[in-house]
């Protein structure tokens, strides 16, 4: 472990193994070191050497760090392979059940002092809020792995700033997520701090908000970024468990270097599990491309195929977005009653709390629909319900549009000034300064 204890909490360490080993001073130092020399370590007046502390950790039969930091090597393995396990059990959709996992080890990492693996913890709780769509507690978890790593170097800490940005934009904070995100990749970036894990997983985070502000240039940019960097792992999850199970194996045969450098590698392949999340992003984002340039069938098929990559028991939130844009695809199709069954079911998920502009999105496509039926107050409903969750938001782009659905529609029902009303928000919406406009891009990779 790189640290060590003060000099008289690793005297009193010594004395109390020496003296539960039946050992006496003199038998503890031969045949290198004087009964002196220990007496005056387990008195805290001297500080030994690692040469010194291999010696008495030989003679006492624990290990170095053991001796040094009293922290138990097997110790730290094991809550490293039970963080492995929890990260498994997200990965495969059981968020509750990994969130018990989790708080269980930020309880035994906070009672043994072990920062990485409390920020380990604390990121994986926060992982799960995010799934479950608890976005406060979400947020206060990332920041305490924020503090857990304070000192450590900037791509160490991305996984925290991501799920911090990420948890501001559900809760339909757009501009402080883009600011979160961008100001993380211009750093990294200009710093030379080329970690393909940590741009990928900002890049990709960034696509949503984006899209989402009216940035679509700058979100075609990111996934062109994200896909580019994007990790070829094969079948990540079987790797992943063959490299948990070999650790299992190592750290029962007292092999804990070994075991930790399997773990690792177990735990690098379920961030890339995670990334399934991130890389469906960029599948949604080229449905959107596909879209925009009229090519239907091609949008229908990347967006299917994001949905795929978030099945609702995983990514509740996430599927619901990616569920909107392609119920607005289905529309455009002439299968607006399929659009129609699809949005009331994501509207089952989302909340002004959750996922606040993907829900306003759901209620301007389902007042379309209604307007192609004829059905003008439901249409009306739809339009208001979504100019309440945008006004929350900030969604400046979007409101300006949905000011000019609900115009048009009270216009053609007769009700001039109220049309006027609207149309007079949307513009003071379109033309709020700040409102629309990013500021300059972020410092791009090198790919």
């Amino acid at each position: 472990m790189g640290e060590r204890d003060d000099p008289g909490t690793i005297g009193r360490r010594v004395q109390r193994l020496r003296t539960e080993r039946g050992l006496t001073q003199r038998q503890l130092a031969e045949p290198v070191y004087t009964p002196a020399y220990i007496s005056t370590l387990e008195s805290g007046r001297v500080r030994p050497s690692d040469d010194a502390l291999r010696h008495l950790a030989e003679r006492l039969g624990v290990a170095f760090d053991e001796l040094a930091s009293g922290h138990s090597a097997r110790l730290v393995t094991e809550l490293r392979l039970r963080l492995t396990e929890a990260q498994r059990t997200l990965a495969v959709g059981e968020a509750e059940a990994a969130a018990e996992q989790y708080a269980g080890l930020l309880g035994e990492a906070e009672t043994h002092g072990l920062a990485a693996e409390q920020a380990a913890a604390l990121l994986g709780l926060g992982e799960c809020a995010l799934e479950t769509g608890e976005l406060p507690a979400g947020r206060r978890y990332f920041e305490r792995a924020e503090a857990c790593l304070a000192g450590a170097p900037l791509p160490a800490r991305v996984p925290a700033l991501r799920g911090r940005a990420v948890a501001h934009y559900l809760a339909g904070e757009l501009r402080y997520a883009v600011y979160l995100l961008e100001s993380t990749l211009d750093e990294l970036n200009r710093g030379g701090l080329h970690d393909p894990d940590a741009l990928l997983l900002l890049y990709a985070s960034a696509i949503g908000p984006y899209m989402d502000m009216g940035a679509h240039a700058r979100a075609a940019q990111a996934a062109e970024f994200a896909l580019a960097l994007a990790p070829q792992s094969g079948d990540p999850a079987l790797v992943a468990r063959m490299h948990r199970s070999v650790a299992r194996t190592l750290v029962a045969e007292g092999r804990l270097a070994e075991a930790d450098a399997s773990l690792a590698k177990a735990a690098e392949l379920y961030r890339g599990l995670h990334l399934r999340t991130e890389l469906a992003n960029c599948h949604w984002m080229r449905g959107y491309v596909y879209a925009q340039d009229g090519q239907l069938e091609r949008a229908e098929e990347e967006l299917r195929q994001a949905l795929g990559m978030l099945s609702d028991k995983r990514a509740a939130l996430y599927s619901s977005q990616v569920a909107v844009e392609l119920a607005d695809v289905l529309h455009r199709r002439g299968r607006s009653d399929e659009a129609a069954a699809l949005l009331h079911d994501v509207l089952g998920h989302l909340s002004p709390e959750r996922g606040a502009v993907h829900s306003a999105a759901a209620h301007r496509l389902l007042g379309i629909i209604a307007e192609d039926a004829r059905r003008t107050e439901d249409a009306e409903e739809h339009y208001v319900r979504a100019l309440s969750l945008l006004e929350r938001a900030g969604a400046a782009g979007d409101l300006a549009d949905l000011c000019r659905l609900l115009g048009d529609l009270l216009r053609r029902t007769g009700r001039v000034e109220a049309a006027m009303d609207a149309y007079r928000t949307g513009l003071g919406h379109r033309t709020a300064p700040g409102t629309t406009t990013l500021g300059p891009a972020p410092a791009q990779p090198p790919l």
